[in-house]
C-alpha cells in the first residue's frame, strides 16, 4: 500500500486492518496476545511528520518498537486502509465503536484511560 500524503494539520492516523486466521503474537511487555480473525481499527499520533510514521507502520523492512509494530508483521494481518484526522488521538479513539481484544495494547503511555488503541470493529 502506498503512503497517502495528509493535510498538514491532521494529527491522528486510525490503520484498518484485517487479521485473516486466528493468531497469537508476543507484544513486549504485554507478552502473548491472541487476535482472532476479524475488522480492527489501531488509533495513533504523531505531531511531526504524520505520513513518515504512518509509512513506517505499512513497511515491512523495519525494527519491532511498538505493539502494532509485532501484530503487523503477522503474515495472516494486513493493513487495509489508513485514515487521519486532526482530532486528538484518544478522543478519536474513544468515539470509535468496537470490542477491545487485547487490554493496553497500543495504550502503554496513555493518560486518557482509553484501556487499548487497537478495536475489534467485526469479527468475521
Amino acid at each position: 500500500m502506498d503512503t497517502p500524503s495528509f493535510p498538514e494539520n491532521h494529527i491522528s492516523y486510525r490503520l484498518h486492518i484485517r487479521v485473516q486466521q486466528p493468531v497469537r503474537i508476543v507484544a513486549g511487555a504485554l507478552g502473548s496476545c491472541n487476535f482472532p480473525p476479524g475488522e480492527y481499527a489501531y488509533t495513533g499520533s504523531a505531531r511531526r511528520n504524520l505520513q513518515a510514521r504512518v509509512a513506517r507502520h505499512l513497511s515491512q523492512d523495519k525494527k519491532l518498537r511498538w505493539h502494532i509494530d509485532y501484530l503487523l508483521a503477522h503474515p495472516q494481518v494486513e493493513v487495509t486502509g489508513v485514515e487521519t484526522s486532526a482530532i486528538p488521538e484518544c478522543r478519536w479513539n474513544r468515539a470509535l465503536q468496537g470490542s477491545i481484544p487485547v487490554p493496553g495494547f497500543g495504550a502503554s503511555d496513555c493518560r486518557s484511560h482509553c484501556g487499548s488503541h487497537l478495536k475489534m470493529i467485526r469479527p468475521t
